[in-house]
């Protein structure tokens, strides 16, 4: 393997980034590591070989176990009215065969986790199912539940029983074809036996399966694809500017700092949600000051590698962070690529430094969609 420190420094950024106590559904860690699959703190960080794994991310067909993310589901008659009054995304507008991003604030407006969001298989039960970082499931459901009160709406925790898998580029197996075929941007499909697909970007997507059934459904997609670490497939997520808000970042942004309105995940028009008025009045009075661009980042070779919730110091905001970092992962190339909320100022016309005023230089890269 060329460079292992540098691994060894992802899969500490990893286990960082996580900070919970392992929760990965022990007969599912049992299949995995029969399949290769180097695992710690509930994550599989690798199946080997994590330099050829991010290579083939970033040019093959991949296939990636999303245990670094929880499942909440919402459910019951109500759901739709009591997520329409909690979300930033326009909950009515999911139609049976879409998804949104959104987000769930405090009432300062500042979010304390952010969903990937559609509807329930119609079989299932009447609701809601939401993938968010793992790390926080349990204050997500601990907020979410303190509004419930008299609503027909229950959030409960489904991580441990549906499995979720990332799927990337490369031709399917036969078998698998029609999971995939003709799903647009935030497409969903219902499958039988309980599982949905979720198209994510291009050649993107995001599979839901009853643990019961994910040890056959993994067989077949790896038939066609590379078994990745989800570091790898994080790496993906930031190049295609997805943020997700983990422990060391809940309540840092409103939802335009990370660009979430820029992702249909905030709705200006449907009417009040928690922290709606902090939200609608940064958007209306003006432009938004900080805003999460993408970066790369080379650190010394024996130094800590940045993860989220580390500072940014930027030449035109002497003496006091002027950012903060989201999400990070190891780049093919070399070095480290970021997703970081700063000053549109500084990334217009200053330099920017991690961790310290005179820490490694921040060198920026265009986003696959336009920020404002």
């Amino acid at each position: 393997m060329e460079n292992p420190r540098r691994y060894n420094n992802l899969l500490r950024s990893s286990i960082a980034i996580m900070n919970w106590v392992e929760t990965m559904n022990p007969a599912w860690r049992e299949w995995l590591q029969s399949a290769g699959a180097r695992i710690e703190d509930g994550v599989v960080q690798h199946f080997g070989d994590p330099q050829g794994e991010l290579e083939a991310a970033r040019t093959g067909g991949v296939l990636a176990d999303l245990s670094h993310l929880g499942l909440l589901d919402c459910a019951g008659q109500d759901s739709e009215a009591f997520l329409q009054g909690q979300l930033s995304c326009d909950v009515q507008a999911i139609a049976a065969n879409s998804s949104a991003y959104g987000s769930h604030c405090t009432p300062k407006g500042r979010m304390a986790a952010n969903f990937l969001i559609w509807r329930l298989p119609p079989d299932v039960s009447q609701g809601f199912r939401m993938a968010l970082s793992r790390s926080i499931v349990a204050a997500a459901i601990k907020r979410l539940s303190m509004y419930v009160l008299r609503s027909k709406a229950k959030v409960s925790d489904v991580s441990d029983s549906i499995m979720l898998f990332g799927i990337a580029g490369g031709r399917s197996a036969a078998a698998s074809n029609s999971i995939f075929a003709g799903l647009s941007l935030h497409g969903t499909r219902h499958l039988d036996g309980g599982s949905t697909v979720v198209a994510l970007s291009a050649g993107r997507f995001l599979l839901a399966v009853p643990v019961e059934g994910a040890p056959a459904m993994w067989t077949s997609l790896s038939a066609a694809r590379r078994p990745i670490g989800t570091p790898s497939w994080e790496w993906l997520d930031i190049r295609d500017g997805i943020p997700l808000i983990t422990t060391r970042t809940q309540e840092q942004f409103l939802p335009q700092m990370a660009n979430l309105e820029l992702l249909g995940g905030v709705s200006f028009k449907k009417g009040c949600f928690t922290g709606q008025e902090v939200v609608a009045r940064t958007q209306h009075l003006g432009k938004v000051k900080r805003r999460m661009y993408l970066a790369h980042l080379d650190v010394p070779e024996n130094g800590p590698p940045p993860s989220p919730g580390d500072e940014t110091f930027s030449d035109d905001i002497p003496a006091q962070a002027s950012g903060m970092v989201v999400n990070a992962q190891a780049a093919p190339g070399g070095g480290y690529d970021l997703l970081a909320v700063i000053h549109q100022s500084s990334r217009e016309s200053s330099t920017v430094h991690w961790r310290a005023a005179d820490g490694p230089v921040m060198r920026f890269a265009d986003l696959p969609y336009e920020v404002t």
